[in-house]
């Protein structure tokens, strides 16, 4: 069972060590002002040593140690040096074990019981007939040869040689001791004080004789110490001089004491200030650790004064540098200029290569003559490469930079023989929607035009025909070397299907094939590989449609009529009617104009009804020819009695009427009575050669029956 021991060291300060159960020092603590401090540090230890995530390694000059952190990065304890990393964490898991059911046992108590005897013995050996403050010591001795106003002047003179030593103060001293634990300063004279080491660990340069800011405690601490700090001196006066730094842009030099989250954590004159990830360095950080426990010179760049918070940045001071490499490196460019360079940071369009300080850019382009998709198919990062000058802005400060410029082009190796109509054997790199480049030699690539892949017009992209890495031969169907452009083609390795069309698909004659496609104006139908004709709506059906879709989908297997051809286009016009008679001719037969025919009603809308006739042939009645004869309208679903009014061949379309089937019998019956009154009258008054009073009374009874229409 480990054990937590309280001591107090010569200068008055509180310290604490954690001990393992054979008794070696594996923690130990900074200085307490008070005991009560020291204590609560132990009981932070035991809270805090359980936690791995509590802990951090690091390494100086070959030496391993570690410190334990409280929740709030507080240090709380550091372990002594170790010669291996395992080593350290060994002692890490023996502190993480022992910690927390460690007993706590104070040397303070144990030394003033072992002092009290020799106090009281001494006090025995005042003489007791005088009080201490009244015994003349020189006198005793018998040693005084000055006395007087000579013996006051010595005394005043000796003063001036010794610096008064004035409390709560800041003053400067010099560093005359550095041991493992602690660091001897005087501050003139004889008083002489000891600092924890640890206050000093931001500055790993420290060594006798150099000058220290210290901050005087105590000019005498019970055991006539002189009691320093190295810490209180820096915070009292950091603020200032933070201020002060910043408003003169002063580089200052900081202490890494943590890593944290988006950043670091600086010691800057006593204050941790935050050190962005972004404001580390110029280039992308990828070990945030390496910067910890390490001195960093750096600029402060932020200050909240309410808050207290403090921003530094180191890359400033970097950038001010590579500003300065960068106007005098452009002063000295040249176009052309070759110049050797490491490969900094890789992208997506290109490499960034430093130049020494200065960064210049290889677009992606410019970096082989053969088409890539990364640049790092051809460098890889930190690998020294050299490069030509392209061109650089001195006002913009950029720099344009190209690698495959050192290296011949590939056209200049090009075969001198090679023409149009020959053929060359390559692999497909990149597809686009619009054809294939397929390189024909290292760097030289032809473009296969989506239009001649396939004697098909239904080709619509690339992908549909050829895949990146496929292995095709192709004919060159043009070539200009200035240009340093190759046009090929693949279809025409192939026979053409449409030399011989009129022998194979004569006008009139019925094919298969099969729908590829369906349209608003038609359906586009393939005879073989490479031939494809229209069957326009118009030709689809004797009868009037919407959409093709009503009658085909794509994939139907078909029959069709070769109707027309247009071989300069590639245009074939395909016939699915024609294949059937046309049943407007019987129509017209079995249903003349003027003729009654029996009718179902189908479906009504706004305008009218369609009526569907005997053999699934339909006609359209308006709504004002569908009033029955007992004045009510007709509804869907009724048989009725239909008059063909009109018959329409050209737009396929029947009219009829029901009001007509009735109306116009009853206006032949009222015609021919009103004839035959006429002709009665007309009669009556050529037989009649005088009137009298009765036959007034007859002419006027027929008279009115005449106008009643009876």
């Amino acid at each position: 069972m480990g054990k937590f021991v309280i001591y107090q060291s010569k200068d008055g300060q509180f310290h604490f060590s954690l001990k393992d159960d054979a008794g070696q020092v594996i923690l130990s603590s900074e200085a307490y002002n008070t005991l009560a401090a020291c204590e609560s540090g132990v009981e932070s230890v035991k809270k805090n040593a359980p936690e791995e995530a509590q802990y951090a390694v690091s390494e100086s000059k070959g030496k391993f140690h570690f410190d334990l952190k409280a929740a709030n990065h507080q240090e709380i304890g550091v372990s002594g040096e170790y010669d291996s990393e395992d080593a350290a964490k060994q002692a890490i898991a023996a502190v993480m074990s022992v910690a927390p059911a460690a007993e706590v046992v104070s040397e303070i108590e144990t030394k003033a019981e072992q002092e009290a005897p020799a106090k009281a013995d001494s006090k025995v050996a005042v003489n007791a007939s005088v009080k201490p403050e009244d015994f003349d010591w020189d006198a005793f001795e018998g040693t005084d040869v000055y006395g007087g106003a000579d013996r006051k002047a010595i005394e005043e003179a000796y003063d001036k040689t010794l610096s008064k030593v004035m409390e709560n103060e800041v003053v400067e001293g010099e560093v005359t001791a550095i041991t493992k634990r602690e660091v001897v300063v005087t501050i003139g004279g004889k008083s002489e004080g000891v600092i924890p080491i640890s206050e000093f660990r931001y500055d790993s340069d420290l060594k006798v004789g150099d000058k220290v800011e210290v901050y005087v405690e105590s000019a005498e601490d019970k055991k006539g110490q002189l009691v320093l700090s190295h810490r209180k001196a820096r915070t009292l006066k950091s603020w200032d001089r933070v201020n002060e730094a910043f408003e003169k842009d002063e580089v200052v030099k900081g202490f890494v004491k943590t890593r944290t989250k988006g950043g670091m954590i600086v010691d800057v004159f006593g204050i941790e200030a935050f050190l962005p990830g972004s404001q580390i360095d110029i280039k992308p950080i990828r070990d945030y650790d390496q910067f910890v426990n390490q001195n960093i010179d750096c600029k402060i760049v932020k200050i909240n004064q309410e808050f207290r918070n403090v921003v530094v940045s180191h890359k400033a001071l970097l950038e001010a540098e590579q500003e300065q490499k960068r106007a005098e490196l452009i002063s000295k460019l040249e176009k052309g200029q070759v110049l050797e360079g490491v490969v900094k940071n890789i992208t997506n369009y290109g490499v960034f290569v430093d130049l020494g300080g200065v960064d210049g850019l290889i677009h992606i382009t410019d970096l082989s003559w053969r088409r890539i998709n990364h640049p790092e198919e051809v460098v890889s990062l930190d690998e020294k490469i050299k490069v030509v000058v392209l061109d650089f802005n001195e006002q913009q400060k950029r720099i344009a930079l190209g690698l495959k410029q050192l290296t011949p082009h590939p056209w200049d190796s090009l075969n001198p023989d090679l023409k149009v109509g020959d053929k060359v054997k390559g692999k497909v790199i990149p597809i686009a929607d619009y054809g294939a480049f397929v390189e024909i030699e290292p760097g030289v690539e032809g473009l296969v035009h989506v239009s001649e892949m396939s004697w098909s017009p239904r080709l619509h992209s690339a992908q549909e025909f050829l895949k990146v890495g496929d292995e095709v031969e192709a004919q060159v169907l043009s070539i200009d070397r200035e240009a340093r452009k190759i046009s090929l083609g693949l279809k025409q390795l192939t026979e053409n299907p449409w030399e011989n069309i009129r022998e194979k698909y004569p006008v009139g004659s019925k094919h298969s094939a099969i729908v590829r496609n369906i349209t608003n104006f038609g359906v586009f139908a393939e005879l073989e590989d490479g031939v494809e004709g229209l069957i326009h709506i118009s030709d689809l059906s004797w009868n009037k449609i919407k959409h093709p879709s009503e009658l085909v989908s794509v994939g139907d297997k078909i029959d069709v009529q070769i109707l027309d051809f247009d071989e300069a286009n590639h245009k074939l016009s395909l016939g699915l009617k024609q294949l059937t008679p046309n049943p407007w001719d019987e129509i017209e037969a079995k249903y003349p104009v003027g003729s009654v025919v029996k009718g179902t009603i189908a479906s009504m809308s706004d305008k009218g009804a369609n009526i569907t006739l005997d053999g699934n042939v339909e006609g359209f009645a308006f709504t004002r020819e569908l009033v029955k004869e007992d004045g009510k309208p007709a509804t869907v679903g009724e048989t009725l009695d239909f008059k063909v009014v009109e018959l329409r061949r050209s737009t396929r379309r029947i009219l009829l009427s029901h009001l007509r089937t009735y109306a116009e019998v009853k206006e032949r019956a009222a015609a021919a009575e009103a004839e035959n009154t006429k002709k009665a009258v007309k009669r009556v008054n050529a037989t009649v050669e005088k009137a009298t009073l009765g036959d007034i009374d007859a002419l006027a009874s027929l008279k009115e029956k005449f106008e009643k229409g009876e």
